[in-house]
């Protein structure tokens, strides 16, 4: 065992043609930590509010509609921002919502939906497109804050404690389900399916 540390050792330390290996590996083990913290760091400065109402689109349209809704006014003063409800917190799911929503960039790139008019005429598809990946995921979002272990079904409306407590529990159906709109005005809703 001494013997082959020694030799592992020898390897490490005998030079490459301008450094010895292990300083090879230290320069590289340093270099992926300044990598992984530059990545994790414009990670999440684009897993902000501030972010994703950079742009006008989403500042003029969606985020106007937000400022109307519950969460983002409510009597607890618990406010949900953009990333709560549309990125995943656990980190593979957010690499991989982050990833669909570079396609994303693309409208803003190509003026797709630049104007009001244009974001109307799209906001059936792109809202389509959300309940869709909520659909998908289980309203993987809204469960980050909202749990059925803890929601007191007393002080809920009749029909919210039943679905609650029934449907949505033993995974029939999932938040996105009944809660379109919850938090953005509803596109028109004709052909859409459960409405």
């Amino acid at each position: 065992m001494k013997r082959m540390l020694l030799i592992a050792w020898q390897v490490i330390r005998q030079p490459s043609v301008h450094f010895s290996l292990g300083a090879l590996v230290i320069g590289g083990f340093v270099a992926g930590i300044i990598f992984w913290g530059g990545f994790n760091t414009a990670l999440e400065a684009t897993n902000t509010e501030e972010f994703c109402i950079s742009c006008h689109e989403m500042k003029d349209n969606v985020y106007e509609e937000m400022k109307t809704t519950i969460h983002f006014t409510n009597r607890s003063g618990v406010r949900a921002t953009c990333p709560d409800c549309h990125v995943p917190h656990n980190w593979t799911d957010k690499i991989a919502r982050k990833m669909q929503a570079s396609k994303e960039v693309w409208g803003k790139i190509f003026g797709t939906i630049s104007t009001r008019e244009k974001f109307l005429s799209e906001r059936k598809r792109l809202a389509e497109h959300e309940w869709a990946r909520l659909k998908a995921n289980d309203s993987l979002e809204c469960r980050n804050c909202h749990n059925f272990d803890y929601m007191d079904f007393t002080v809920q409306s009749a029909r919210a404690a039943q679905m609650h407590s029934t449907s949505l529990a033993d995974g029939q159906k999932t938040c996105i389900d009944c809660h379109k709109g919850i938090a953005h005005q509803l596109p028109d809703m004709a052909n859409v399916e459960g409405w």
